[in-house]
């Protein structure tokens, strides 16, 4: 009998119940925090930045300026993926996660004190769009970490429920964000929101920023990334690697995530907070009203979160999807006929009905990507992956609905589009095969390695097993 056998390693410290209690909450809070700040902003975009800083602008074409700089935000998120992707496979995800969080908390603190457009002119509108890169930067690498940590630190059988903890910041950050400014508009209504209302909850970050890096510096690293260091099969450059090895995968599964983000972004976007309060719009509701059926349904969208990761990990991941985007296909075709009623109950019913296929279709996601790729870039496949997605969903899904209402005169045309989304994220999983038992170490590398693409394994071992040519000698 061996040494080995007679004397088994002590158990790891990282694997135990305590220490993924700490996980789980270091990127629940964590990803709260982020997305808090990124949410924040578009919400603020929708309600004050047109008139505060591209009124010169117009009316109109300042709102869809102020959706624009929402959107270009998204356009760095694959530069933060990139950026965090090589750091958190060289170097660890927890590295990654302490850096998106401060620096996505120091952009935000920045915006609640800077000059508006009356004060110091075109630098307010250029300062902030600044400020947003920086967030989006941030939000880019965010995800992957976080996800990344969870699903690493999770038994085999309960990723989905533990992938699905990170996901739940993205509701948090919502409601976090959309009933600080819903209480602003009661402690400062009117003018005085405008003047000063809204940079209180831009403020409140430096507070949660200490808070997070707190609860997330006790948090030791991911099992998984330790065991490749010790292997010493780290990359050197895993982002080469990826696309070299990974190309086509990166862009089926980027488009897992279209739908969710393009419909999750008609709230968190800021879009339906602005359709429903404009003074010239046809509905004209209280924004206060609007502010509060939006945290409301941030509270569905939580629940149902956690319901998709635990339904994944009992039924499969891409059975999960199929169901939300069943049930999201239904609520696109019901959000407006409820929203244009411009009673603010039913306008609630219509959110929280969206948020159940959202919170299906996000729980089970940060699992999904993370059993898609191989451990020496898992981080950078996941973190790019779901940055094409907010590029290709979410990142202008605001700008083009107030367009397409704009030259159409109705919301029809918003929820073609919003159909067109789910379409596509249903034929990228209809592509993907479900992973869900993989083994996740770097011991089982080689096995990852092989594509998830249905048929693509096949015909790349075909190409393999294929008798050469005799030699003509």
């Amino acid at each position: 009998m061996t040494e080995t056998s007679q004397y088994p390693p002590p158990p790891d410290s990282r694997t135990s119940p305590a220490h993924r209690r700490r996980v789980v909450l270091a990127t629940i809070v964590g990803t709260a925090i982020e997305w808090y700040d990124f949410f924040l902003y578009a919400a603020a975009a929708g309600i004050v930045f047109a008139e505060l800083f591209f009124a010169p602008a117009g009316r109109g074409f300042g709102t869809i300026l102020a959706f624009l700089t929402v959107g270009l935000s998204f356009l760095f998120r694959p530069l933060g993926a990139f950026l965090a992707g090589h750091l958190g496979d060289r170097y660890g995800r927890k590295l990654v996660l302490l850096v998106t969080l401060v620096m996505m908390g120091v952009s935000t603190t920045l915006i609640g004190v800077l000059p508006t457009h009356a004060d110091i002119g075109i630098a307010a509108p250029v300062l902030l769009v600044v400020l947003r890169v920086l967030q989006g930067i941030s939000a880019g690498g965010e995800w992957g970490g976080a996800a990344l940590l969870a699903v690493e630190h999770a038994p085999p059988r309960r990723r989905g429920l533990f992938g699905a903890f990170p996901q739940v910041g993205v509701p948090i950050g919502l409601l976090l964000s959309s009933g600080v400014l819903a209480l602003m508009t009661r402690i400062a209504p009117g003018e005085a929101f405008l003047e000063w209302g809204w940079r209180v909850p831009f403020l409140l970050s430096v507070v949660l920023i200490v808070a997070g890096v707190y609860i997330r510096r006790r948090v030791e690293e991911s099992p998984v990334f330790e065991a490749l260091v010790e292997r010493k099969a780290r990359p050197h450059a895993p982002i080469a690697a990826l696309f070299r090895k990974h190309p086509l995968l990166l862009i089926v599964a980027g488009f897992v995530p279209v739908a969710s983000q393009a419909v999750g972004y008609m709230t968190t976007g800021g879009y339906i907070q602005r359709y429903a309060t404009d003074p010239t719009g046809p509905l004209r509701l209280p924004t206060g009203e609007v502010l509060w059926a939006v945290t409301g349904s941030a509270v569905t969208w939580l629940v149902f979160t956690l319901v998709g990761g635990l339904l994944s990990d009992r039924i499969g991941r891409r059975r999960t999807f199929f169901l939300a985007w069943g049930l999201l296909f239904v609520a696109v075709l019901a959000m407006f006929p409820l929203v244009n009623t411009g009673n603010v109950g039913l306008l609630f019913l219509g959110l929280a009905f969206l948020t159940v296929g959202l919170g299906l279709a996000n729980g089970p996601l940060a699992a999904l990507l993370a059993e898609m790729f191989p451990t020496s870039v898992r981080l950078s496949g996941a973190s790019i992956a779901y940055a094409i997605g907010a590029i290709a969903g979410g990142a202008f899904a605001p700008t083009i609905a107030t367009a397409l209402v704009q030259a159409t005169g109705t919301t029809s045309s918003v929820t073609i589009y919003l159909i067109v989304m789910v379409g596509l994220s249903t034929l990228a999983i209809l592509l993907l095969k479900d992973r869900s038992g993989i083994g996740l170490g770097p011991e089982n590398e080689a096995e990852q390695s092989v594509s998830p693409l249905r048929g693509r394994a096949r015909a790349v071992r075909a190409q393999t097993e294929r008798p050469s040519a005799p030699s003509r000698s």
